[in-house]
C-alpha cells in the first residue's frame, strides 16, 4: 500500500527525520511504500516464515529436506506399513523412506511417472504409471507384480479399502475399477467425465471419487451406483480426503471461483481471514491420509504436470451432504489437504509452493510455510508422527517439524516507484522477545525483476525507528527481513520505506474548444448557473486531493451567446494535485494575456463579449508547484487551434432597387467584420421567410451580393436578415 503525504508528524524518530529532511530539500511529496497485512505480505516469498492472518511474520515450522530424488516432479505420498512411499518421474519411480530416514529405490526407469499410490497389505503398495495405465503391486521388499492393465492410457487415482480391494480412477474415460483382494477387475462406474482425478474410502467403507472436466464429487455404492454430493465450477477434483468425523474434504482446481449460494456458509479467503492462533502444531490425524489424484499430464510429453489454470477452492461436505467452502484462492491453486490433531485443515498448494493452514470458526487462515518448490502435491503424515509433503518443480520430499526454525527470511514483493527516485528511511515495527531479531536489508535496480544488475544487498539496518536506506536511486525497491529466535519468535508488523520520486511534469493530453455559444449548466442549483464562468479558484481553499475528480458536475447543455467553453484533459506521473492557467492571444500577436489564474477544473467559460472580435488562441498551461519545492516545479502548455470571436451583427446594405413592370430587383450587399456567412431571408408578410443564395452562388466570404425579386406593391413591407456563422443577426427593411 503507497500512501502520499504532505508533511511529517513529529512522532518519526530522530535518525528518520535526518533522512528525510535531506529528501524534503528538492521536493515537498514523499511517498510511503507501506506493507502491514496478510495480503499484502503474501506477495513476497518466505522462506522458515509463516503469514498469520492479522498480518504478521513469524518464524514458521522447521522444514527439513528429507528426500532429493533427482525427478522433477513427486506426485503420490502414502504411509505403508512403518514407511513413507513416494512416486513421480519422469522416468517413473517409486522409493521407500524407512521410520529413520533411509531411501530406498524399488522402482526407477519406468514409462511415464507414478500418479498415485495406494497401500497395499503386507506394508507394501500398489503403484500406477501414466501412460500406459499400468498398476504394479510393490511388496515391502521390493519384490514387483503387475495386477491391472486398463485399455484407458492413464491411471490416475488409487484407493484401498480395509477388506483389501483396490479401486483404480482412469481417465480418457474417466471409469472406476474395482480389482479384488485375490485379483480379477471389473469396471465398477464409468463416471461420464474425461477423468477420475482423486479416489478415496473412508473408515465406513464408503467410496468416494472426484473428477474432472466436469469437477464433481461421486459417492458411489457397492453396487456402482453413484450419486453427486458436489458439482462445482471448478475443472476438477484435485484430492478427496476422508476425516475422522464422516465428513469429506474435497479439493477443486482452476474455472470459475467457488459458487456460494444462499443459505451455505460465505467462503473465506486465504488472503483476508480474521487473527488467529500461531501455534506451528502440524501433526497429522491418520484418518486424513488418504492418496488423491496426481495432476494431469502434458499432452505430447508423458510427462505430468499440474493444472494450469490457476485457483481453486477446499470443500467441506458433512456427513448428510450439506457442504460449504473451507478455503479459497484465485492465486493459488490446492493440489492435497490434510486435518492435523487440532482439527485444522493444511492445504498444499502451487504455483508458489505455498501451505496453508485453515482453523476454526469463523475460519482464519494462515501461511505456514513457503516450500522450495513450485507445487506441494501431497501431504501425508510419517511414521514418527509430523507431517511430510513432496513437491514438483523440483521433486523433492520434507518433513515439517512441530518446533519453530531458528531463522528464516522474508523478501518483499518489488516495488515500483515509476522513476528514478531518491530513497529516504525505513522503519518497521516489530516485537523481539526473549533475545529474538529483526534485521532489514534492501536492494534497487531499474529493471522490474531483480538480476546481477541490481545493486547488492544492503547492510542490515538495526534501527526499527528509521534508518536512511543505503541503497542507490533507481526504479525499484525491495527488502528483506531476517528473523531470527531461539525459543521464542519475533513478530514483524508492518514496513514502511520512504522515497522521492523524480519530479516528472504534467502533461495535458488534449484540449477541445466547444462550439462558440455551447455551454453547460452546473447540475447542482446552489452553484453558479454555468459551469466554467467564474471559475477561479479561491486562495484560501484546502487544495484538492491528488488524483480526485477536478472537473465540476455538469447539467444539461444550453445556448448562451458569446460564451466559449474550452475543457481539457491532463494527468501528473506522479500524481501530483494540479493547477491550471488559461491564457489568450490574438492569432497575430505574440504576447500572452492571463484569462484565469489558479484553476482546479478541467473547464472554463469564457464570457467573450469583454474581447474585441477577432480570431484567437488559448493556451492552457499546467502546474504542479502546489506538491513541489520552489524552484523544483513542473509545467505543461497546450494550445488551441486558432478560433472567432465575433459578437457583432453583420451589416445589410440595399445597393439598388429597380422596378420593371409591378415587379421590383433588389440588390444587396451583406459584409461581416469577423465570420461567414450563415443565411440571408426575407419576408414580405412577417409570417413566412425566404432564403436568398449569394450572387456568386457561394457564401464563402465576408462580404457578399444578393439578388431578389419582388412585387413592386410588397417593397413597404420587405423586411431582410441576415445571420453569420457566430449567430449574430441583422435585420433591416427597404423604404
Amino acid at each position: 500500500m503507497t500512501t502520499r503525504a504532505r508533511r511529517f508528524t513529529a512522532g518519526i524518530a530522530a535518525p528518520g527525520v535526518a533522512a528525510i529532511l535531506a529528501v524534503c530539500l528538492s521536493a515537498a511529496s514523499p511517498v510511503f511504500w507501506r506493507v502491514s497485512t496478510q495480503e499484502e505480505f503474501l506477495r513476497g516469498t518466505a522462506d522458515n516464515v509463516s503469514v498469520d492472518a492479522g498480518g504478521r511474520l513469524l518464524l514458521g515450522p522447521n522444514a527439513e529436506t528429507v528426500l532429493e530424488t533427482g525427478v522433477p516432479f513427486l506426485w503420490s505420498l502414502v504411509r505403508a506399513g512403518d514407511a513413507l512411499w513416494v512416486g513421480g518421474g519422469p522416468p517413473g519411480a517409486v522409493y521407500r523412506v524407512n521410520r529413520g530416514g533411509r531411501t530406498t529405490t524399488v522402482l526407477d526407469g519406468a514409462a511415464g511417472d507414478v500418479q498415485a499410490l495406494a497401500a497395499a497389505p503386507g506394508g507394501g503398495v500398489f503403484a500406477a504409471t501414466s501412460p500406459g495405465g499400468r498398476i504394479i503391486a510393490i511388496d515391502a521388499g521390493g519384490a514387483q507384480r503387475e495386477v491391472f492393465d486398463p485399455d484407458e492410457p492413464y491411471v490416475w487415482a488409487l484407493a484401498a479399502g480395509r477388506d483389501g480391494t483396490l479401486y483404480a480412477g482412469t481417465g480418457n474415460p474417466g471409469r472406476i475399477y474395482r480389482i479384488g483382494p485375490g485379483g480379477g477387475a471389473r469396471m465398477l462406474y464409468d463416471t461420464g467425465a474425461a477423468h477420475v482425478r482423486s479416489l478415496a474410502v473412508d473408515a465406513g467403507g464408503r467410496l468416494f471419487a472426484g473428477t474432472g472436466s466436469p469437477g464433481r464429487v461421486l459417492r458411489i455404492d457397492a453396487g456402482g451406483r453413484a450419486f453427486v454430493l458436489l458439482d462445482t465450477n471448478h475443472d476438477e477434483i484435485t484430492s478427496i480426503r476422508p476425516a475422522s468425523d464422516g465428513a469429506v474434504l474435497a479439493l477443486a482446481a482452476g474455472g470459475a471461483p467457488a459458487p456460494v449460494t444462499a443459505g451455505q456458509p460465505a467462503a473465506v479467503s486465504a488472503a483476508a481471514a480474521p487473527v488467529v492462533t500461531t501455534s506451528v502444531s502440524v501433526t497429522v490425524t491418520a484418518s486424513a491420509t488418504a492418496t488423491p489424484a496426481a495432476p494431469a499430464a502434458v499432452p505430447g510429453t508423458g510427462a505430468a504436470a499440474p493444472s494450469t489454470a490457476a485457483g481453486g477452492a477446499v470443500y467441506r461436505i458433512a456427513p448428510d451432504g450439506i457442504w460449504d467452502v473451507v478455503w479459497q484462492s484465485t492465486a493459488d491453486t490446492p493440489y492435497d489437504a490434510a486435518v492435523d490433531a487440532a482439527g485444522a485443515v493444511v492445504v498444499g498448494t502451487g504455483p508458489d509452493g505455498k501451505i496453508f493452514r485453515v482453523e476454526g470458526l469463523p475460519r482464519t487462515t494462515v501461511l505456514l510455510a513457503r516450500a522450495a518448490a513450485r507445487q506441494v502435491t501431497r501431504l501425508a503424515e510419517g511414521p514418527d508422527g509430523q507431517l511430510h509433503y513432496t513437491t514438483a518443480n523440483p521433486g523433492r520430499l520434507f518433513r515439517l517439524a512441530a518446533n519453530r526454525a531458528g531463522s528464516g527470511i522474508y523478501t518483499s514483493e518489488v516495488h515500483d516507484a515509476r522513476t528514478i527516485a531518491t530513497w529516504g528511511t525505513i522503519r518497521w515495527r516489530a516485537d523481539t522477545p526473549g533475545g529474538s531479531s529483526i534485521r532489514l536489508q534492501t536492494r534497487s535496480g531499474n529493471t522490474a525483476v531483480p538480476s546481477d544488475t541490481w545493486s547488492p544487498w544492503s547492510g542490515p539496518y538495526a534501527s526499527a525507528s528509521g534508518t536512511a536506506i543505503t541503497s542507490p536511486n533507481a526504479r525499484y525497491l525491495q527488502w528483506r527481513a531476517l528473523l531470527a529466535g531461539d525459543g521464542a519468535t519475533p513478530a514483524l508488523f508492518s514496513v514502511t520505506a520512504a522515497y522521492l520520486p523524480r519530479n516528472l511534469p504534467p502533461e495535458i493530453t488534449r484540449v477541445t474548444v466547444h462550439p462558440p455559444g455551447q455551454a453547460n449548466l452546473r447540475a447542482f442549483p446552489t452553484d453558479p448557473p454555468i459551469a466554467g464562468l467564474d471559475a477561479e479558484r479561491d486562495p484560501a481553499a484546502p487544495p484538492p486531493a491528488a488524483g480526485a475528480a477536478q472537473t465540476p458536475t455538469l447539467g444539461r447543455q444550453v445556448y448562451r451567446k458569446g460564451l466559449q467553453s474550452f475543457a481539457w484533459e491532463a494527468r501528473d506521473p506522479n500524481d501530483d494535485p494540479l493547477r491550471f492557467e488559461v491564457r489568450y492571444r490574438e492569432e497575430t500577436a505574440t504576447r500572452w494575456r492571463v484569462l484565469r489564474r489558479n484553476l482546479t477544473t478541467r473547464l472554463f467559460t469564457w464570457d467573450t463579449t469583454s474581447a474585441p472580435d477577432g480570431t484567437y488562441v488559448v493556451r492552457i498551461v499546467a502546474s504542479d508547484a502546489e506538491a513541489n519545492a520552489p524552484g523544483q516545479a513542473l509545467t505543461a502548455m497546450r494550445d488551441t487551434a486558432p478560433f472567432d470571436v465575433d459578437n457583432a451583427p453583420p451589416r445589410i446594405v440595399v445597393e439598388s432597387v429597380t422596378p420593371s413592370g409591378n415587379r421590383a430587383a433588389v440588390r444587396l450587399l451583406v459584409t461581416d467584420g469577423q465570420s461567414t456567412l450563415e443565411r440571408v431571408e426575407y419576408t414580405v408578410d412577417a409570417e413566412r421567410w425566404q432564403t436568398v443564395y449569394p450572387a456568386d452562388g457561394i457564401a464563402d466570404e465576408r462580404e457578399e451580393r444578393f439578388d431578389l425579386a419582388v412585387a413592386v406593391a410588397d417593397l413597404d413591407g420587405l423586411v431582410l436578415r441576415a445571420t453569420d456563422v457566430m449567430k449574430n443577426t441583422a435585420t433591416a427593411g427597404v423604404r
